[in-house]
């Protein structure tokens, strides 16, 4: 009977190595901080990054930074309208339509809302763009994701990098004003 556990035992084990090793062949995309690229505003420049490997689909770019002090300390991100307001699309082109209903998030454990954008570049182009908003206690975290790809792609693939260990500890000690 043991012989027949250790059997079984092993061929489980053998079975589940080309899966672990599929996995960690997954290719992970290749994101690296630029220099933030808006003029100064009301509040502290931010982190940009930018992503231009196949893992990515396309060249997309996340900007994110801790707006203190600028939420609703009861409600937090409400509505589509707030991620609108906050998202800080406007400081890549202030012709933006959202192109569906948002919905609600969770990163870093910070509740809030993800929407969809077209954007309308000064130079006539047109990019795709993601606005979101999340919240502690009365202080926001916002990012927008911009490219030309997919944004359902982007929006995958951004929501991945923010969730990583890295951005989710700069992300909870940017909102702890460290």
């Amino acid at each position: 009977m043991r012989n027949w556990l250790a059997i079984l035992a092993a061929g489980v084990a053998l079975g589940a190595l080309p899966g672990v090793a599929a996995d960690e062949s997954a290719p992970r995309a290749d994101w690296r901080e630029i220099a933030w690229p808006f003029p100064r505003d009301g509040w502290p420049a931010g982190r940009a990054f930018r992503c231009k490997d196949a893992a990515c689909g396309s060249e997309i770019e996340i900007y994110l930074r801790p707006k203190i002090g600028f939420c609703n300390c009861d409600s937090g991100v409400a509505d589509d309208d707030e991620v609108d307001r906050v998202a800080d699309l406007d400081l890549m082109s202030e012709r933006f339509v959202p192109r569906e209903a948002g919905h609600v998030i969770r990163i870093a454990d910070m509740p809030g809302r993800i929407r969809g954008y077209d954007l309308n570049m000064s130079d006539g182009s047109r990019r795709s763009a993601v606005g979101i908003a999340v919240s502690r206690r009365c202080d926001l975290m916002v990012a927008v994701v911009q490219g030309r790809g997919d944004a359902s792609e982007m929006k995958r693939v951004a929501l991945e990098y923010l969730a990583s260990p890295d951005m989710t500890r700069w992300m909870v000690a940017a909102m702890e004003g460290r």
